[in-house]
């Protein structure tokens, strides 16, 4: 069995900067056997990805709304990804939430506002 367990979310003003943070824990597994992806929901949306991260960090992919201002990294020796999130917007007010293989985290708010 995996956990997930995110962290670093909070309240922040537009333009703000957050770092978010995703850690896996358990047995058996080896956490570069896959890619890590970090999704957020909106109040009344549907969950989007935000961005994902290849089994050994060498490629990466954004939404379109997120692209230059989001940064995903992972580090396969401690277990862990990050989601640097830099000008932060209104918009991108959700629950965060981290995804390996088929397990998810329980997720982190992020709430953007002045």
């Amino acid at each position: 069995q995996v956990q997930l367990v995110e962290s670093g979310g909070g309240l922040v003003r537009p333009g703000g900067s957050l770092t978010l943070s995703c850690a896996a824990s358990g047995s058996g597994f080896t956490f570069s056997d896959y890619a890590v992806g970090w999704y957020r929901q909106a109040p009344g949306k549907e969950r989007e990805l935000v961005a994902i991260i290849s089994h050994y960090g060498s490629s990466t992919n954004y939404a379109d709304s997120v692209k230059g201002r989001f940064t995903i990294s992972r580090d396969n020796a401690r277990y862990t990804s990050s989601l640097q999130m830099n000008n932060l917007k209104p918009e991108d007010t959700g629950v965060y939430s981290c995804w390996w293989n088929k397990y998810w985290g329980r997720g982190t708010q992020v709430t953007v506002r002045a």
